[in-house]
């Protein structure tokens, strides 16, 4: 249940009154030379009754639109009239940060495969139980930004679990095109704050390694569409897209896979609609004339797509959805009025 209170936003070591903004680095563990590992934390508590909400990014160390996300609402917006509490977290995981891998150096543990955490169990649980136990189970609801994984990039698109009603509400408000339904997998921070009682989802956008500025802007525009449904920012207006389509499950979406080894030629790229039988991609052995083309099994979106020209046999070169009609008749309408 989401709720509307005015009160301090407490957590281990510290407090932050209604009224006011705290910046600081929260320490989650320590190096080989016992030196803490420190994340950045923002807190806005407004003076007005409001709820709590979360936004985290680079759980993945190497995913850096979310992070600019995160640090423009936090330090440029103006939160003078804010009713309720902010509570930003840019970079989760600070030793990936640094190195710019994906997951915890030396230990190869991804973090958000660690939550809620555990505080007797390895670094990357104890890590992800620091950050969920102050900063993740105190809110109400929270929105934790990704990018796709290096060598591919993803479509903007929302992950919600569309079957809880704070949840729904919360996907819908944010205003993506596309919402992929489903609980997510279990030890990732949107499931296991959902099952906590903290509706969340997640942003996926674009590709790791890179601040990809129009990504930005649009998840921008999300999040300030959150914070009017929620009346965060009384004065906003929730955006409301000209289409939207849930994917359910794994019905509607598939990876399409390569083959063959090669090197790959992308003939369409994340976010563009393809028709049944257009070839998607073709790959090429060291021979020109040694080729696979890859073509749609149906009409529909690519939401994500091969960065990395270079596959071998079962990897993933598109991440396919199929629309349903009347979302896809609206779709094409907009993409021939474009052109």
């Amino acid at each position: 249940m989401i709720t509307n209170k005015v009160e301090s936003f407490s957590y281990d070591g510290g407090e932050v009154i209604p009224g006011e903004t705290q910046h600081f680095k929260y320490r989650v563990s320590e190096t080989y030379l016992d030196d803490p590992i420190r994340i950045p934390v923002s807190i806005i508590n407004g003076t007005k009754p409001g709820p709590t909400c979360f936004l985290t990014a680079a759980s993945h160390g190497d995913e850096l639109n979310g992070v600019e996300v995160v640090r423009e609402v936090v330090e440029e917006w103006d939160h003078s009239e804010i009713r309720g509490t902010i509570v930003g977290i840019p970079v989760m995981n600070v030793p990936g940060f640094l190195a710019q891998e994906r997951y915890i150096p030396h230990s190869d543990r991804d973090l958000n495969r660690s939550f809620p955490g555990d505080p007797e169990s390895t670094g990357a649980h104890r890590m992800a139980y620091e950050i969920f136990s102050n900063f993740i189970e105190p809110c109400d609801f929270g929105i934790d930004l990704h990018t796709s994984t290096r060598g591919r990039t993803n479509m903007f698109h929302t992950r919600a679990n569309m079957d809880n009603e704070d949840i729904s509400r919360l996907a819908k408000s944010f205003g993506s095109n596309i919402v992929i339904d489903g609980q997510g997998p279990e030890e990732t921070l949107r499931r296991e704050a959902s099952d906590a009682g903290v509706p969340t989802i997640t942003v996926e956008m674009g590709m790791a390694h890179r601040f990809e500025r129009d990504l930005i802007d649009e998840a921008l525009e999300g999040i300030r569409s959150v914070f009017a449904e929620f009346n965060i920012y009384p004065t906003e207006i929730v955006r409301n897209p000209i289409w939207r389509t849930i994917v359910q499950g794994w019905t509607d979406r598939t990876w399409i896979r390569a083959e063959s080894g090669g090197m790959v030629e992308m003939h369409y790229n994340a976010g563009d609609l393809i028709y049944e039988g257009d070839t998607i991609a073709t790959i090429r052995g060291p021979f020109k004339n040694e080729y696979e083309k890859v073509t749609a099994p149906a009409t529909g979106l690519l939401i994500g797509a091969l960065e990395n020209p270079v596959v071998s046999p079962g990897n993933p070169i598109c991440h396919f959805v199929e629309p349903d009609n009347d979302t896809l008749k609206v779709i094409e309408d907009i993409r021939n009025t474009d052109s």
